[in-house]
């Protein structure tokens, strides 16, 4: 029962670290300008749930396709900007994955769009200290307006 504490308080200072992360390095909020950087390495698929009102919440989870196989994995994080609640489910491409062991950890995200009732997407990106990044299409269920930064923090299942 420790154990499981303490790495419950690891990964919220490792999110509190992310967050502050995201507003000061802000890596994600340029990936255009990156474009001849990112090698195209796999796919992802993603749910999960956000709430917010000024300050966000999510939590959910998905699968990482590299390499001919499906990895498992959570998502969970904290951020600002935003109103509502709602259902998300996300599909893109992972960039600039080398090895298995570089997409789990700590990622800064930028974002932006609407929902209202099922009529609901917008687009992300997310980049982890590692270099990988996640481009992704979304489509959101819900009441919820979205835009801001967060950070999230992808744990293999």
């Amino acid at each position: 029962m420790i154990e499981v504490k303490t790495m419950a308080l690891g990964r919220r200072q490792a999110l509190v670290g992310a967050t502050g992360a995201v507003f000061v390095a802000s890596p994600a909020l340029a990936p255009i300008a990156q474009a001849q950087e990112r090698v195209k390495s796999g796919t992802v698929n993603i749910e999960q749930v956000q709430v917010a009102f000024i300050g966000s919440g999510n939590v959910g989870g998905g699968t990482l396709h590299f390499h001919g196989k499906s990895y498992r994995f959570s998502i969970g994080g904290l951020g600002i900007g935003g109103f509502g609640v709602s259902k998300m489910e996300a599909y893109g491409d992972v960039y600039n994955l080398k090895e298995l062991r570089q997409f789990p950890g700590p990622y800064g995200q930028a974002r932006y769009g609407a929902v209202a009732g099922d009529k609901g997407g917008g687009e992300m990106w997310l980049e982890n200290p590692n270099g990988v990044m996640l481009s992704l299409k979304t489509r959101r269920q819900g009441l919820a307006v979205s835009l801001g930064a967060d950070a999230v923090i992808i744990d293999f299942k």
